[in-house]
C-alpha cells in the first residue's frame, strides 16, 4: 500500500465518482480504477459497490475512510510543525474546539499566549465532542475545549471556567415580566437550542434542564453556533438558552438576558488533555487558561445568582 493508493482512495470516496475523482486528481481514469484494486487486492475487502449508475462505499469502506483522513490529518499537521520550526517557532500546540468557547475568553487566551511564550505556533481545530476526544487519543490534538466532562477513561477533563445558564428573550416578549423564568413558563414558547451534532456537551447541558419539568419543549430549530441562536431570538423567531457571557458578547440588537427561576447548575467549560504528566508547553498553557478567569470580574458558580438583564450590544 502506497501514499498514491490513500489519495486515490480518499478522492473516489468524496466524490463518489470516479470521473470527477480522477479530473480532481490530474489523472486519468483507468489508472485510478487500477490503484483501486491494488488497494482492495491488498487490503482483502472490496471498499466500492459500483454500478453503471452510481458508486457508493460499502461498510469497509466507511470504516477506512475515517482512518485515512486521519492519516492525512497527520501527515499536514507534521509538515505545518517543520514549516513551523524553520520560521523560529519552537513548539506547537494543537487546540481542539468543541461546543463553541466563550468570546471574551480566547482573544484574552492568546494575547496572554502571544505575550509570555510566542516562539509556541497555536492551531485550532474545530470539531465535535466525539472527534476530540478520538483525536486526543489519537494524538491529533495536545487539548481541547469543551462543555462536557463525560469523555471516558485516559483523558483529564479540567473544570476551568464557568458561566450561567441564561435564557436569551426577544425585546418586548412577554416573559420580560419575569426577573426569573420559571422552567414551565419557558416553555410555553418556542425555542432555538444548539444542535447536540455540533456542540454535544451544551446541548446535553440545556436538555438535563429542560427535563426537570414533565413538559415537552417545542423546539423551532437546531442551531450550529450561538451567534445564530441570537440572531433568531433578537428576530423574535424563538427563545434561547446559552451561557451568560455568550448572550452578553452577542452583536444583535434586543436580545435580553434573563435567569431561570429554578437554580440550575452553571455551563463549565473543561479542558481536555490526555492524562499523564503533560508536556511543559501544556502544562504553562493550562496555567494560562487559569488565569484568564482570574483577569475577568468575578462570575456566578451556581447558576443562581444575578446577573445582568441588559440588552445585548
Amino acid at each position: 500500500m502506497e501514499l498514491r493508493h490513500l489519495r486515490c482512495f480518499l478522492a473516489v470516496a468524496e466524490e463518489l465518482h470516479f470521473a470527477r475523482a480522477a479530473e480532481r486528481l490530474h489523472i486519468e481514469q483507468s489508472p485510478l480504477s487500477r490503484a483501486i484494486k491494488e488497494l482492495e487486492e491488498d487490503l482483502g475487502v472490496v471498499l466500492f459497490a459500483r454500478t453503471t449508475r452510481s458508486t457508493r462505499l460499502t461498510r469497509a469502506g466507511y470504516l477506512f475512510l475515517d482512518h485515512v483522513r486521519r492519516v492525512f490529518t497527520a501527515l499536514e499537521q507534521a509538515r505545518d510543525s517543520v514549516k513551523a520550526a524553520a520560521n523560529g517557532f519552537h513548539g506547537q500546540l494543537r487546540i481542539a474546539l468543541s461546543d463553541g468557547i466563550t468570546p471574551s475568553r480566547l482573544p484574552a487566551l492568546l494575547a496572554l499566549c502571544r505575550q509570555e511564550e510566542p516562539e509556541v505556533e497555536i492551531r485550532f481545530f474545530e470539531v465535535s465532542l466525539s472527534q476530540q476526544i478520538k483525536g486526543l487519543h489519537d494524538d491529533l490534538y495536545d487539548v481541547g475545549f469543551a462543555q462536557s466532562d463525560e469523555v471516558g477513561d485516559g483523558i483529564v477533563a479540567l473544570p476551568v471556567w464557568s458561566d450561567p445558564l441564561m435564557v436569551a428573550v426577544p425585546a418586548r416578549h412577554p416573559l420580560l415580566a419575569h426577573k426569573r423564568i420559571p422552567l414551565d413558563e419557558l416553555l410555553r414558547y418556542p425555542l432555538v437550542l444548539c444542535d447536540p451534532q455540533v456542540c454535544e456537551g451544551h446541548a446535553k447541558h440545556v436538555e438535563r434542564v429542560l427535563r426537570r419539568t414533565e413538559m415537552e419543549p417545542l423546539i423551532a430549530e437546531r442551531v450550529a453556533s450561538v451567534d445564530l441562536m441570537m440572531a433568531l431570538v433578537s428576530a423574535g423567531f424563538a427563545l434561547g438558552l446559552a451561557g451568560a457571557a455568550h448572550i452578553a458578547a452577542s452583536r444583535e440588537a434586543g436580545v435580553v438576558a434573563r435567569s431561570l427561576a429554578a437554580c440550575v447548575p452553571p455551563l463549565t467549560t473543561y479542558l481536555l488533555y490526555p492524562e499523564g504528566e503533560p508536556p511543559e508547553v501544556l502544562e504553562r498553557f493550562i496555567g494560562r487558561v487559569q488565569a484568564i478567569e482570574s483577569l475577568e470580574s468575578p462570575r456566578p458558580m451556581r447558576g443562581c445568582s444575578d446577573v445582568p438583564e441588559e440588552p445585548a450590544s
